[in-house]
C-alpha cells in the first residue's frame, strides 16, 4: 500500500496550524530531540496505542528517515485514519535547519 507523504516544509505549515504530529521512533531516539508538539507513540506500539490517535483529523507521522513512519501510516489508514507520511523524517527537518525539542531530566 502506498501511502501520502508531506515534505518537512508542509509539516511545519500543518505544525502551525495545531496538526496532530506522531513521532514512531524508539524512545532514546526521541530523548535526543524532537520536532516541537509531536508526540511519542513508538512503531512497537501504534497497534495497542491506537485509540490514543486521533481520527477525526490528519494525523502527520515521522521517524528518523520516513521508512518506520510509512509502515505505521499503513496500518493507521488501514484503521481509517488519514495519516501522512512525513519525507526524511527527523533527519529531514534538521536539513532544512529546523530546531528540534529536548526534554531535561
Amino acid at each position: 500500500m502506498s501511502v501520502p507523504e508531506v515534505s518537512v516544509d508542509e509539516l511545519a505549515g500543518q505544525i502551525a496550524n495545531g496538526a496532530a504530529v506522531v513521532d514512531v521512533r524508539e524512545q532514546f531516539e526521541w530523548d535526543e530531540g524532537y520536532v516541537g508538539g509531536s508526540r511519542l507513540i513508538p512503531l512497537g506500539e501504534v497497534v495497542d496505542r491506537v485509540s490514543e490517535i486521533p481520527s477525526d483529523t490528519p494525523v502527520y507521522v515521522i521517524c528518523r528517515s520516513g521508512v518506520r513512519s510509512a509502515e505505521a501510516c499503513e496500518y493507521l489508514r488501514a484503521q481509517g485514519i488519514d495519516a501522512f507520511n512525513v519525507t526524511g523524517g527527523v533527519l529531514a527537518w534538521l536539513a532544512s535547519e529546523r530546531t528540534i525539542e529536548c526534554e531535561t531530566r
